[in-house]
């Protein structure tokens, strides 16, 4: 499976959080040839199974995105929007967007307002109307946008919007098409809102019930120019393991079986701490009684932007980590 191109294919799917359905789809015919059994619960979740009579095993990657959506059409058919989870003005000014319908704009500013002291109120969508009539047989109140822009390779590092958390629904994939013998109850869950406050694991993991539970998401790499040091990990060095962030503190014999697992696969690895954010980790872990929970992250530079970048090498560890935790001999 070439994860460019398994990406390529993802992102072209409008998907924003409370929508991935179209995403879902592009998943669910690709994760086919792999399953014993596919289903979607009530909230959207992607729940992909391979049987097994041992521990029931989750793996969750979230499908949904960081979007806009339309609050107001002025006089002039200029877009007014809210923000669909964690958008930020510096990371939407000038740059395209594309609607479900495959309308696409640009966001710009209001005059007279500075870049450094924009809000998301100041911005607008431009989609070339020219009147309120006429933006509005292009689009509608309530209607969503993501961002618009391609996927490519820039060496050993891929770029794109929305690698968080797609290149992680990518990890899956590829588990999934390499996985060996298990005799664990698989269930690889492509999750819904977790932009919104990890919403689709949380009802997922309460139908499922694991045992077990490992989060893949993206991560803070610590290593753009000046950093603030957000996180511990770095493009290039490894599949990263969580031990904690703001949502989750990772069980400590999770931490320490994926090491092991990476150490005796000679997977390249790293270890993940980072002080705000979340994962599906965060959901899980707190299901009914509880659950072993663990997460393996991508890092990734210029999160929530339209160029999120990552090192290929690391998307190559940490589809080996989640295939060798499948794989394990679990109590």
């Amino acid at each position: 499976m070439d994860t460019l191109k398994t990406l390529q294919t993802i992102n072209a799917c409008h998907g924003p959080a409370g929508d991935e359905s179209s995403v879902a789809d592009a998943i669910e015919k690709l994760a086919a040839p792999y399953a014993d059994k596919i289903k979607r619960d009530v909230m959207g979740n992607l729940i992909v199974r391979k049987k097994g009579s041992g521990p029931k095993v989750m793996f969750a990657a979230h499908m949904d995105s960081i979007g806009f959506i339309v609050t107001h059409i002025d006089e002039k058919g200029f877009l007014r929007f809210g923000k669909v989870g964690g958008l930020r003005p510096n990371s939407c000014l000038h740059t395209p967007v594309r609607f479900k319908n495959g309308v696409r704009g640009v966001v710009s500013l209001d005059c007279g307002v500075e870049p450094k002291d924009m809000t998301l109120e100041d911005l607008y969508i431009d989609v070339g109307a020219k009147s309120r009539e006429e933006a509005q047989g292009l689009v509608r109140i309530g209607d969503t946008a993501v961002f618009d822009g391609p996927a490519f390779a820039a060496g050993d590092r891929l770029v794109s919007p929305y690698m968080d958390d797609r290149i992680a629904c990518v990890v899956l994939l590829k588990a999934l098409e390499t996985l060996g013998k298990s005799d664990n109850d698989l269930y690889f869950v492509f999750t819904v809102q977790e932009e919104l406050g990890l919403r689709g694991a949380k009802t997922a993991a309460y139908g499922i019930d694991p045992d077990y539970g490992v989060a893949v998401d993206v991560t803070w790499s610590d290593d753009e120019l000046n950093p603030r040091h957000r996180g511990s990990s770095t493009a290039g060095g490894g599949a990263a393991i969580k031990v904690m962030d703001g949502s989750v503190i990772c069980h400590p014999q999770m931490v320490k079986r994926l090491e092991e697992l990476a150490v005796a696969r000679e997977i390249p690895y790293q270890m993940d701490v980072i002080r705000q954010g979340g994962t599906d980790a965060g959901s899980i872990h707190l299901t009914r009684s509880g659950v072993y929970t663990g997460g393996v992250s991508i890092p990734c530079r210029y999160m929530h932007s339209p160029v999120e970048m990552v090192d290929a090498r690391d998307v190559e560890a940490c589809a080996g980590l989640v295939a060798a935790f499948a794989e394990a001999e679990l109590e």
